[in-house]
């Protein structure tokens, strides 16, 4: 599938997720939109993501070549979430520039 993604804050272990609350859950994670949430049944999934392009004209190539990343999905991207998924910074740097902030990608459950 293709959508795009978003990251925001660094994970921090004092905010509960709405999958597992407080447990460390590492840091190659996402938050889900309502498009892949079905009401927590994504809490747990596996999805590989891949960087397709840039959004914006900030970043010229955000895309680190031929690298993707596999994500576990954690918590709920609330109403108002810019993308399909929310990937943690760490998440998020192993694919594309953290500058770039949104990108393009493809993605699939794993």
């Amino acid at each position: 599938m293709q959508s795009t993604i978003i990251h925001r804050l660094p994970y921090v272990p004092w905010f509960a997720s709405a999958c597992n609350g407080f447990k460390n859950d590492g840091v190659m994670i996402a938050a889900a939109s309502n498009e892949l949430w079905g009401n927590g049944a994504a809490c747990g999934n596996n999805y590989k993501v891949k960087c397709l392009s840039g959004t914006n004209a900030g970043v010229p190539h955000p895309c680190k070549d031929n690298t993707d990343v596999v994500v576990t999905i954690v918590d709920f991207c609330s109403p108002g979430c810019q993308g399909t998924l929310d990937l943690s910074q760490e998440a998020f740097a192993k694919i594309a520039d953290r500058n770039e902030g949104k990108i393009n990608i493809d993605f699939q459950q794993v």
